[in-house]
């Protein structure tokens, strides 16, 4: 009878790790045009990326204080709003020492002139806003760790095309980076202590409900320090990013527990800080079909590192020959 019971939970064993790898993620490879950005300059040229980013990688400073990188899929009607916030506030604070790093992941709506028509509007030395056009779409997390790891500054944000947090909340972050003696350290933009306010208890209740579904599985999963994982309004110092971008393997919504999975796994300094954050329409999330999706690749994420298929080994680099 032992026996039985053996071979049942070695085949149950083996089923969960071929399901896990089925599952798993791997980062494509950029095209060539993906590795070049556009700027607001009278050339109209494509212009190439800093060096990728890697484990290996020495800071270059090169003046930039703070390096925004916004992904955008279609947000011409929102993108608007944001960049106003964050030009406004960056040009009063930290003028001339950051860059925006605008991320297109495969628009059709021009979302990359509209961009670049802002920097003009605003009349911005050219090369601080940076558009790259991804060919294909890769999805939230895929178009965030592409800018990441082709940025130049001393702290890095990705933050929502909508707007939804107040942008000045960013000195939050930046102080607590601030303050962390070169170790690697995240900066968690959180709407925890918004949950009993109007901007989330008048959300509709299937949002609620898939929301706090959502922050079950999370905390099932691992992370159980951090209670708002999903704000896309997370700060990094150098050495976060190069110790985790290169290593990511999730590039759809759920990206974000995987980030936070690589900081945990290293013991990297993590805190939550609360922000302003308001509910903006237009959201790209199918609720049904993506929140489903979320739950599997929580799953899977979690389950690849327990059982080894996800590794530290740069899984995201273009090729071997970079290191």
């Amino acid at each position: 009878m032992i026996y039985y019971i053996l071979a049942f939970f070695i085949f149950i064993s083996l089923l969960i790790y071929a399901t896990v790898i089925f599952f798993s993620h791997k980062p494509r490879k950029p095209f060539p045009s993906e590795l070049t950005y556009k700027t607001n300059d009278s050339t109209d040229k494509s212009h190439p990326l800093p060096p990728r980013i890697n484990t290996n990688s020495k800071f270059q400073d090169d003046g930039i204080d703070i390096s925004l990188v916004i992904p955008c899929y279609n947000e011409t009607q929102r993108l608007g709003k944001m960049l106003n916030e964050a030009i406004e506030y960056l040009e009063k604070n930290h003028q001339s020492k950051y860059e925006i790093i605008v991320v297109d992941d495969g628009s059709s709506d021009g979302t990359d002139e509209y961009a670049l028509q802002k920097a003009n509007e605003f009349k911005l030395p050219s090369h601080i806003m940076r558009v790259v056009q991804l060919k294909q779409n890769r999805g939230k997390g895929g178009a965030v760790t592409h800018g990441l790891l082709h940025s130049r500054g001393k702290y890095v944000l990705f933050a929502d095309a909508d707007g939804a947090t107040l942008f000045p909340d960013v000195a939050k972050l930046v102080n607590y980076l601030a303050n962390a003696n070169g170790q690697p350290s995240i900066a968690i933009g959180s709407r925890a202590h918004m949950v009993n306010t109007d901007a989330v208890v008048k959300r509709s209740f299937i949002r609620n409900f898939l929301m706090y579904g959502l922050h079950a599985l999370v905390f099932v999963f691992g992370i159980r320090d951090v209670r708002d994982t999903q704000c896309g309004f997370k700060m990094f110092n150098f050495e976060a990013v190069k110790n985790i971008f290169p290593h990511m393997h999730t590039e759809r919504w759920i990206f974000d527990v995987e980030v936070l999975l690589l900081g945990e796994i290293q013991k990297f300094n993590m805190k939550e800080l609360p922000v302003n954050w308001q509910e903006i329409d237009g959201s790209k999330v199918d609720l049904a079909r993506d929140s489903i999706a979320m739950a599997i690749d929580l799953v899977v994420t979690r389950l690849a590192y327990l059982l080894g298929v996800y590794k530290l080994d740069e899984c995201g680099r273009i090729n071997k020959k970079e290191q």
